[in-house]
């Protein structure tokens, strides 16, 4: 009879132990994700100060992919399509985010230039992105393409030619964009740089912070805490209840 009352307490406490373990887990997982991105913000910081150019065909290196680099050369912009990466905000408004290819004088693959950032309008009218003629000297971050997130949709032709993109995967767009291949990183473009649309080198737009993760890691983690002693709290009440029962 004993035996019987102390099954379903066992079992809560198992729960509440799988439970609280799961919470920990992604707790541990936001800290990882918070450690991870104050790191590439170290990185980027350095390569912004010290601004060491290096040749636009390290963007096609694969041992480099997801690293961040100062690089510069020229070269023209490929004619062809835009590409267009839609959920692209920018002080709380929404829009878009232009790329145009550009294939550099020196050799290598071409790669991905980012142009910066354009409102939509209540329509989502597209905004349009002229061609770019001539011979250009770039200068910029290379860095991985933004992060894609859950969403992995083919890009879309619109009427006017331009590609609209829900993920920026250059393997992916090489097809569309009329070329043998494309470089893995993509190059930010100096916001000096009279070229493009109103743009900066921040390298998490639309992607949280590591205060965002440390916030979340805490919410876990308390959450966790709150399983246990619901446990603890749940245990003493029927306890006592067996206590008085027995007394009685």
């Amino acid at each position: 009879m004993g035996v019987s009352r102390r099954l379903p307490t066992a079992a809560g406490w198992a729960l509440a132990l799988l439970v609280a373990a799961a919470f920990c887990g992604l707790g541990t997982w936001q800290l990882g994700r918070a450690k991870e991105k104050r790191a590439m913000l170290a990185q980027v910081a350095q390569v912004l100060h010290d601004r060491q150019p290096r040749p636009l065909a390290d963007a096609a290196q694969h041992a480099r992919a997801q690293e961040f680099d100062w690089a510069a050369g020229s070269g023209r912009f490929a004619p062809g399509p835009a590409v267009l990466l839609d959920n692209q905000t920018h002080q709380g408004q929404a829009g878009v985010r232009a790329y145009r290819v550009f294939v550099p004088d020196a050799g290598g693959a071409p790669l991905l230039v980012d142009l910066g950032w354009q409102p939509l309008d209540a329509q989502r009218q597209l905004p349009p992105v002229p061609a770019l003629a001539d011979t250009h000297r770039v200068a910029g971050l290379l860095a991985p393409p933004p992060s894609a997130g859950l969403l992995r949709a083919p890009a879309q032709a619109q009427a006017n030619g331009d590609l609209l993109a829900v993920v920026l995967d250059p393997a992916a767009l090489a097809a569309p964009l009329r070329q043998p291949a494309l470089a893995q990183r993509v190059l930010k473009l100096d916001p000096a740089l009279p070229v493009g649309f109103p743009r900066d080198l921040d390298v998490l737009p639309n992607t949280l912070p590591p205060e965002r993760h440390l916030g979340y890691a805490v919410q876990w983690f308390g959450l966790a805490l709150a399983v246990l002693i619901t446990a603890g709290v749940l245990t003493w009440r029927r306890r006592r209840a067996a206590r008085e029962k027995m007394g009685a």
